[in-house]
C-alpha cells in the first residue's frame, strides 16, 4: 500500500538509528558479566515496542534472562500473530578480527556491521517496524503479540517452562520467525525447516599433572592426541558419520524433495570463493546444499588443552578439551543423539585416559507445511515486494524453540527471514544488509494483510 511505503520512507533514517542504539548494547547471554547488559536491552526493546504502538508490553522474569511481551489487540475475532525474536546475541570472539568494535555499529557499502545485527536484532526489530507502520496508518488487519527472549544463543533454557506457564497470553493461531536467511534478494527463498541441534563437552584426563613431554613423552598418553583421534574417528573415508545408530531415525528426503531444492541457485565457484576454501567437504553421495540442509552432521566446534600462550612450553598436557555439535534432521531425537554422542566418547576412549562427556544443550529438528494458509501468506508477501515467488528450501541452522513453541501452543512456525548466508552469523564482523532490513520492513505489513483474509 502505497501509504505503508510513504512511512517508511519518511522515517527509515529514524529506523535505521532505533536499530543501532540497540546494537550498542552488549547483549551477551552467554557470559555472566553482561547480566545488566541483558536487563538493560530487555527494557530498551520494552520501550521501542511501546512505541511502535503496543498497548501493553513488559519485560517479564524468568530463571535465567528476562522475556519481552508485547501485545496490539485490535479485535479478539480476528486472527493473531505471535512474533517470536530474541535480543541476545553470541560472544563477538574473537575481538582481534573484527574490522570494527562489535558493539561500535559501523555502517560500510550499504551494510551495518555490528553483532546481533543479523541474528536476531535487525530482524526481530523488522517487525516492531512494521507494527509502528500499521498502527500509524491504521491498516492493521490481525492482532499481533510479541515474544522476544534473552536466551535463544545458549539454547533457550528457561523458555519452554515460561511458556507452559503463559498459554492463554501467547495464544495465536500463527507464529512468525525471522531468524533465518535468503538465498539472495534476487532469488528470494523461505526456510521449511530448520535442524535440530545436540550439544556436548567432552573432557579427556591422562596424568594427573602436566607433564615434561622430554621426560615422559612416549610413554605416557597425551590427551590432546588420544582426542583428536577419537574425533577423527568419527568419519570416514567419505565423510559419513561412523557413531552406530547415528542415522537410525533419519527421515530421508524423496527425490521430488531434492529436486525442487535443486531449483535454488547455486555457484559452487562464488561459493569457495566467499569462503577462501579451495574445495568443499562433506558427505559423499550429497550436493552442498543437501549437506546443509536434508542431512544431519557432526561438527567440532572447539577445541584446547596444553599450553597455547606465547613462545614454546614442552609440556605434555594433563588434559584436553573439545566442544562438539551434531545438526539434526526430522525425525532424529536431540535426547536421544545426545546420549548417544555422550556414550560414544566414553566407550572408544582408550585406557591410559578418562573421559567426562557432558551435555551443554539441544532441541529438536522443525518442519511447516507449505499449503497451510499461513506459509502461503507469507510466499505472497515476498511474491508481492520481490515481484517472484519464494523457492523453500531447508535451512542448515537450528531454532531449538520451534518444535517446543508448537508442542505447547498449538500452532505452525512460518519462518520469514530476511537475512544472507554471508551475514557472518557467529563470526566476526556479523552484517545486515540495509536493503534487507527495509526490504523486510516493507514486507511484513503485507503478510498481516494477507493472513487475516
Amino acid at each position: 500500500m502505497q501509504a505503508w511505503k510513504e512511512y517508511q520512507e519518511k522515517n527509515k533514517d529514524r529506523f535505521l538509528q532505533e536499530l543501532i542504539e540497540l546494537l550498542r548494547i552488549p547483549s551477551v547471554s552467554a557470559n555472566s558479566d553482561h547480566k545488566e547488559d541483558m536487563k538493560k536491552c530487555a527494557e530498551a526493546v520494552k520501550q521501542r515496542l511501546m512505541e511502535a504502538g503496543a498497548e501493553k508490553a513488559e519485560v517479564m522474569s524468568t530463571d535465567g534472562h528476562p522475556v519481552v511481551y508485547a501485545e496490539k489487540i485490535i479485535d479478539p475475532s480476528k486472527p493473531t500473530v505471535l512474533v517470536y525474536g530474541h535480543y541476545d546475541v553470541q560472544p563477538p570472539d574473537p575481538l582481534n578480527l573484527w574490522h570494527s568494535g562489535p558493539f561500535e555499529p559501523v555502517i560500510k557499502d550499504g551494510k551495518l556491521y555490528a553483532r546481533g545485527s543479523a541474528d536476531d536484532k535487525g530482524q526481530f526489530y523488522m517487525h516492531v517496524k512494521a507494527l509502528e507502520i500499521l498502527t500509524q496508518t491504521k491498516s492493521l488487519t490481525t492482532n499481533i503479540k510479541f515474544l522476544i527472549e534473552g536466551e535463544e544463543e545458549v539454547g533457550s533454557p528457561n523458555l519452554e517452562k515460561f511458556v507452559a506457564a503463559h498459554k492463554d497470553l501467547l495464544k495465536c493461531d500463527v507464529i512468525l520467525i525471522s531468524d533465518s536467511a535468503m538465498i539472495s534478494m534476487e532469488n528470494p527463498s523461505m526456510d521449511i525447516g530448520v535442524r535440530g541441534l545436540s550439544y556436548i563437552q567432552v573432557e579427556v584426563t591422562g596424568p594427573n599433572r602436566d607433564l615434561h613431554s622430554g621426560v615422559y613423552g612416549g610413554a605416557v598418553g597425551n590427551p590432546i592426541t588420544i582426542l583428536a583421534k577419537m574425533i577423527a574417528s568419527c568419519h570416514d573415508e567419505n565423510h559419513h558419520i561412523t557413531i552406530p545408530g547415528f542415522y537410525n531415525d533419519v527421515v530421508v528426503a524423496t527425490p521430488e524433495e531434492r529436486k525442487l531444492m535443486a531449483q535454488a541457485p547455486y555457484d559452487e565457484k562464488e561459493y569457495k570463493q566467499d569462503l577462501g576454501v579451495q574445495e568443499l567437504w562433506g558427505e559423499k553421495g550429497y550436493t552442498t546444499n543437501e549437506r546443509t540442509g536434508i542431512r544431519p552432521t557432526l561438527e567440532l566446534n572447539g577445541i584446547w588443552g596444553g599450553y597455547t600462550g606465547e613462545g614454546a612450553k614442552t609440556v605434555l598436557p594433563s588434559k584436553a578439551y573439545a566442544k562438539i555439535s551434531a545438526r539434526l534432521v526430522p525425525n532424529q531425537s536431540s535426547v536421544k543423539i545426545t546420549e548417544m554422542l555422550l556414550e560414544h566418547f566414553r566407550k572408544i576412549a582408550p585406557a591410559s585416559v578418562t573421559v567426562n562427556a557432558i551435555e551443554l544443550h539441544g532441541g529438536e529438528p522443525y518442519m511447516t507445511p507449505i499449503d497451510s494458509k499461513a506459509y502461503k501468506a507469507a510466499a505472497k508477501a515476498i511474491e508481492t515486494t520481490f515481484g517472484k515467488q519464494p523457492i523453500p528450501v531447508r535451512g542448515g541452522g537450528s531454532i531449538p524453540i520451534s518444535s517446543i513453541l508448537e508442542r505447547e501452543l498449538g500452532v505452525k512456525i512460518v519462518f520469514m527471514g530476511f537475512g544472507l548466508d554471508s551475514d557472518n552469523l557467529h563470526s566476526p564482523n556479523e552484517k545486515f544488509d540495509l536493503v534487507n532490513f527495509y526490504k523486510g520492513i516493507e514486507t511484513i505489513p503485507y503478510f498481516h494483510q494477507y493472513f487475516a483474509v
